[in-house]
């Protein structure tokens, strides 16, 4: 099965999953997943960079077509197929640089210092990210007027600068 060890650091694994259990058996091609990504990857290397429309007309790589083909019709399909196409080769782009980072730290036998000033800021950004992400429904609800829910986001919202004038 094609792989991209990229440690997490990137969302990939996550969509990987999701599209996989959208898929419906016996129909596994109408969803682009982990299979289509690999036969993108050697299109590019094929035809190169941005050359979508090359990569599509290629019958080698038509198992990228599959996912699409629901949507020939609509008067815009090329362009937001494209745009998909060069949305996932960025996010494979990205998994592919954080692998290869990954191997060469492994390689150098490279390890983080916690007592390392990126480490405490790491944290500290962890924490901000946490309590917003967390808290971040509280915004709609006070300005629906929920006044419990404004009482607790003015509470966050001092932890917040707390957290980063600290």
């Amino acid at each position: 099965m094609f792989n991209i060890a990229d440690g997490g650091f990137t969302e990939l694994h996550t969509l990987w999953l999701n599209e996989e259990k959208a898929v419906v058996p016996g129909r596994e091609y109408e969803i682009s997943h982990r299979r289509h990504d690999y036969w993108l990857l050697a299109g590019i290397v094929t035809h190169g960079y941005g050359r979508w429309q090359d990569i599509q007309n290629d019958i080698r790589f038509a198992i990228y077509n599959e996912p699409f083909k629901m949507d020939v019709g609509n008067g815009n399909f090329l362009e937001i197929k494209n745009k998909f196409l060069a949305r996932r080769f960025k996010l494979l782009e990205q998994a592919l640089v954080i692998k290869e980072q990954l191997r060469r730290a492994a390689y150098l036998n490279l390890a983080q210092d916690p007592s390392h000033l990126a480490m405490s800021l790491n944290a500290r950004f962890a924490e901000v990210e946490c309590l917003a992400e967390s808290h971040q429904h509280l915004c709609k609800e006070s300005l629906a007027g929920n006044k419990p829910a404004n009482a607790v986001l003015h509470k966050v919202l001092n932890q917040l600068e707390e957290l980063l004038s600290a």
